[in-house]
């Protein structure tokens, strides 16, 4: 069982925080996932068609992360929330990136509610998950950069364990030790919105499309919910 912990520091600055997180036991992501190739095929001919647009900065959802960046000293226009380089990168390629079936999914959902997503190999966490801000003393190894350690800026919110950085910058880039490949069969998958009050109903809507997606190639999803109120879950 692996807690996750939404620091009290970061719940009262960012009081309508809500973040859902769900987990995926006896994944499968070596099979085929045609609801989740179709998911992704859709939102190109979506775009495409010009029936729809990821949420870029001048949307709110965008631009609260804009804001919660400005707050703790990152510059969202160079460093960018995950969300909101996601949408750009679709909106240039006319795609989004194809790397496993379940990051596949989670890129899916994330783009089409413009809310962040992320995920966990729970296999390679240690400890509880920290929600919280950095001192800057913590260790990180970028996604794809095996051999790279840096240390966060003192005041950053990050996702932390026992062993190190699990993401900079809140949800702008994750670490390589947590990383989710084909063969992670024990995931955490988590969606978030600062302003849970107004976008509850769009974090409803991306959990149970995140949950369909995984459904058939999982044994078990459970979905728990962190916010100020409930700022300690066990998944």
């Amino acid at each position: 069982m692996t807690a996750f912990r939404l620091d009290p520091a970061v719940a009262n600055a960012f009081p309508d925080t809500l973040i859902a997180v769900v987990t995926a036991d006896g994944l499968r992501g070596h099979e085929p996932w045609p609801d989740t190739a179709a998911a992704l095929d859709a939102l190109g001919r979506q775009l495409a068609a010009g029936a729809w647009a990821p949420a870029d900065e001048s949307d709110p959802r965008i631009e609260a992360w804009h804001t919660a960046y400005r707050a703790f000293g990152t510059n969202p226009r160079r460093i960018r929330p995950s969300v909101d380089a996601l949408g750009r990168r679709m909106a240039k390629k006319g795609g989004l990136p194809r790397i496993n079936p379940a990051v596949d999914s989670y890129n899916a959902v994330s783009v089409r509610h413009g809310l962040p997503a992320g995920a966990f190999d729970l296999d390679h966490v240690s400890g509880a998950v920290d929600i919280k801000y950095a001192d800057g003393t913590e260790d990180f190894t970028p996604l794809g950069e095996p051999g790279t350690s840096e240390n966060p800026k003192p005041g950053e919110i990050i996702y932390t364990d026992a062993a190190g950085v699990l993401t900079r910058h809140w949800n702008h880039r994750d670490a390589h030790r947590t990383r989710v490949t084909e063969g992670s069969t024990h995931v955490a998958f988590v969606l978030e919105t600062l302003h849970g009050t107004r976008d509850g109903h769009l974090l409803k809507t991306a959990v149970e499309e995140l949950t369909g997606l995984l459904l058939p190639h999982t044994q078990h999803t459970r979905v728990r919910h962190l916010s100020p109120e409930q700022p300690e879950v066990t998944v």
